[in-house]
């Protein structure tokens, strides 16, 4: 919920062809407000199309945020709308109960393609969940087609996991299978405690954590819930885990322990996985967190595995979610399976999203 990113990609849906350049583009402080306010409405949502409360207003601000963005990414990057054939539209997901086969994602697809002008592919989510998947993650078949173009040093290191860090964590196992999942807390309940206790957005570079400790007792408590043992495919909401109701521990350390919670909950994957992970290419925001890459560094080195950034390994970590949704927006536009049972659950591989096309008259 910290803002848009945007990334241009050269695909036939299969292989990446080229990666081109990328963007963040920051909600403000207000923006992001609204949103927080926006996550508690949504929560009366029994249907997807039920936009209770607020809800419509920060749709149409959350499509406008994104109309600018494309436009000062095509600026900054010297490029028209001309030169872009497709926009792969995520949204603002706000609820995601795939328990109750429901996932919502704020933004307005009509009006996003009336005001770029450029063809728009949405709403990826909903196919795989109306075939029985959890609708997440749905970039595992994005790492299957990067595994193949990972920087040469790490090429005979199979299997590969990447590793997503947003607000929920998930894991893309590649090697004879694929297999993905949401593997627990990401940034969340970092985010969450140094806002409720400090009043910050975020721990800025784990400052905050760096003057704390792990708390084993408090860590352990998080790890004993039934999810971690949970058989994959699985996936969260970020609202899935709560904040302690009390506690006698610093701020400092819970942050700290917070940031050892996210590595674990990250290896603990491995259990789900048919054999354990010889690479590990961490990506998301997660990954500029010292703590959290201390911590996997560490718990690698346990397993015989290696931890590297997405960056070392050859990629932009920050931009590969949006990379993502670029692929999958033509795979969708030619039909091509975006889910797997192995991945999210579904009955069958299955392809998804909806295009809206720009209207001429």
């Amino acid at each position: 919920m910290d803002g848009i990113d945007l990334a241009l990609l050269k695909t036939n849906g299969e292989q990446i062809i080229e990666r081109g350049p990328s963007g963040f583009f920051p909600y403000s402080p207000q923006t992001q407000e609204m949103l927080r306010e926006a996550l508690v409405a949504a929560s009366e949502i029994t249907e997807r199309t039920q936009r209770p409360g607020n809800l419509v207003l920060v749709e149409e601000k959350v499509t406008s945020l994104h109309v600018h963005a494309v436009e000062a990414f095509l600026h900054e990057n010297k490029l028209s709308k001309a030169d872009i054939d497709l926009i792969g539209f995520h949204g603002q997901t706000v609820l995601h109960r795939p328990d109750k086969g429901l996932t919502v994602q704020l933004g307005d697809a009509s009006l996003l393609t009336k005001e770029t002008g450029i063809p728009t592919v949405y709403d990826l989510r909903a196919n795989d969940m109306e075939h029985g998947g959890q609708g997440a993650p749905l970039v595992p078949v994005y790492h299957q087609a990067l595994a193949s173009n990972i920087k040469q040093a790490y090429a005979n290191q199979k299997p590969v996991v990447f590793v997503n860090i947003g607000g929920i964590s998930n894991v893309t196992y590649v090697g004879e299978a694929l297999m993905a999942f949401d593997c627990g807390p990401g940034n969340a309940l970092i985010d969450q405690w140094v806002q409720k206790t400090v009043g910050i957005p975020f721990d800025q570079s784990g400052m905050i954590a760096a003057e704390g400790r792990v708390d084993e007792a408090f860590v352990n408590a998080y790890l004993a819930d039934s999810f971690f043992s949970k058989p994959a495919p699985k996936s969260l909401d970020r609202n899935d885990f709560k904040l302690p109701e009390a506690t006698t521990l610093s701020v400092e350390t819970v942050a700290r322990s917070f940031a050892r919670l996210t590595a674990e909950s990250i290896f603990k994957s491995a259990e789900h996985f048919p054999a354990q992970p010889l690479l590990w290419v961490i990506c998301g925001g997660g990954r500029q967190n010292p703590h959290i890459m201390e911590d996997l560094l560490a718990l690698a080195h346990d397993t015989g595995g290696e931890v590297v950034s997405a960056e070392k390994a050859g990629f932009n970590g920050d931009a590969m979610e949006a990379e993502a949704w670029a692929y999958l927006a033509v795979r969708s536009l030619a039909g091509l399976p975006l889910t797997f049972p192995q991945t999210t659950g579904c009955s069958k591989a299955v392809s998804g999203g909806k295009l809206w096309e720009v209207k001429t008259i």
